[in-house]
């Protein structure tokens, strides 16, 4: 079943390599840590969400465009018919107190509502080489932010790299108030990426992400990439563990 639909775009992803003892709490049962060349990865999101509808045709009035900044790490869920690779939020920031509220009550996410803004480059309507991709949000009376320059044309991504195991996770897990998981289905088309250079992260990290990330996002990037986007489609929540 359709939860909902909506149009994601400008996808800035910034990413640090992570102690798999930091992130192992925060594994949803029935999953793993999801390794690149023996890696783990914790990411720093932020994307636009437009059009946004509930069930594929209920627009919702004043909650269609708005923007996310999430911090996330990525899992696996070894499934009969094929390994599910899967993304796990620590912490999702949104503009709205009404979509914090529907996200965590259906999935039981870790939303936060906060005021966002975002300022991207545009050429013609798209973003082209050495386009800046900013997102800001406010958190106890400072401005906080996540941005990146893209370097070169957006493509494909090679099969086995770093920037398709960052952008292509097609599974969202989450942890219930009594331990069980639930797993749910985003589906969209293989994204085209490019790198982003001047990618930094200017947060309180302590108090919105927790003490444990500190020492990790305060150093520069690992590597950072932005993705275009595409319409999305996000179902409703099965229940696994």
């Amino acid at each position: 079943m359709v939860f909902l639909t909506a149009v994601w775009r400008d996808l800035l992803m910034i990413n640090w390599e992570v102690d798999p003892a930091i992130v192992e709490p925060f594994v949803p049962r029935g999953t793993a840590i999801d390794f690149h060349e023996g890696k783990t990865f914790v990411s720093v999101v932020g994307f636009l969400f437009q059009n946004t509808k509930l069930f594929g045709w209920l627009p919702v009035p004043f909650h269609r465009d708005f923007e996310e900044i999430n911090l996330r790490f990525y899992v696996v869920r070894h499934h009969p018919a094929g390994d599910r690779r899967g993304v796990v939020f620590i912490k999702e920031i949104v503009p709205r107190r009404a979509i914090a509220l529907t996200a965590t009550l259906v999935y039981n996410e870790h939303y936060v509502a906060l005021p966002t803004r975002h300022r991207i480059e545009r050429d013609n309507g798209a973003i082209r080489a050495g386009s800046l991709v900013r997102y800001a949000w406010r958190f106890r009376r400072k401005t906080h932010a996540l941005r990146g320059r893209l370097v070169g044309a957006l493509t494909l991504p090679a099969p086995g790299s770093e920037p398709e195991f960052i952008s292509q996770h097609y599974w969202g897990y989450a942890t219930q108030r009594d331990g069980g998981t639930i797993e749910y289905e985003v589906e969209h088309p293989h994204w085209r990426v490019a790198p982003a250079t001047q990618a930094r992260l200017q947060a309180d990290i302590a108090p919105l992400y927790g003490a444990s990330f500190v020492e990790t996002l305060r150093r520069p990037p690992d590597s950072a990439f932005i993705a275009e986007g595409s319409p999305v489609i996000v179902r409703r929540g099965v229940r696994i563990a």
